[in-house]
């Protein structure tokens, strides 16, 4: 198990981890929106390989802060395959994370996760994150 920078070759295996996820469709226009994202300096997608097989992915930003010194990151999309999950792979690659973000003297991590996300709930809670209720968006699309 090991953990890497992803390609756009990755692109498959992110799409069906995405299906997995309930956004399925993606096959179209993720290689393009992965490409785009690994241009961006302070964008990151990183895979974790089991046996030679994408396991996992996260995707993330990190932020700078206006009113704080340092950054924050901000995980976009963070998915674990059905067969690989509870063995770990989330674990990893979250700890690979906050390392990351310790190294860019992060003051956080910040994830969105929706409330029907309630397995994905109790695995942020044992990785140390705490419930920030609070979250407003503003729909762009007609």
């Amino acid at each position: 198990m090991f953990i890497r920078s992803s390609v756009v070759s990755d692109h498959p295996a992110i799409s069906n981890l995405l299906a997995q996820l309930g956004y399925p469709g993606s096959e179209s226009f993720l290689p393009a929106n992965l490409e785009r994202m690994l241009g961006q300096a302070n964008s990151q997608v990183l895979v974790c390989e089991v046996d030679g097989q994408v396991a996992g992915f996260i995707a993330f930003d990190f932020l700078t802060q206006l009113v704080v010194k340092g950054d924050f990151v901000r995980i976009s999309c963070f998915a674990v395959d059905a067969s690989a999950r509870s063995k770990g792979v989330g674990k990893l690659m979250e700890d690979h994370l906050t390392t990351l973000a310790k190294e860019r003297n992060c003051d956080r991590i910040e994830v969105h996760c929706h409330s029907r996300r309630v397995d994905a709930h109790r695995f942020y809670e044992r990785q140390g994150y705490q419930d920030s209720p609070k979250y407003f968006f503003k729909s762009l699309i007609a």
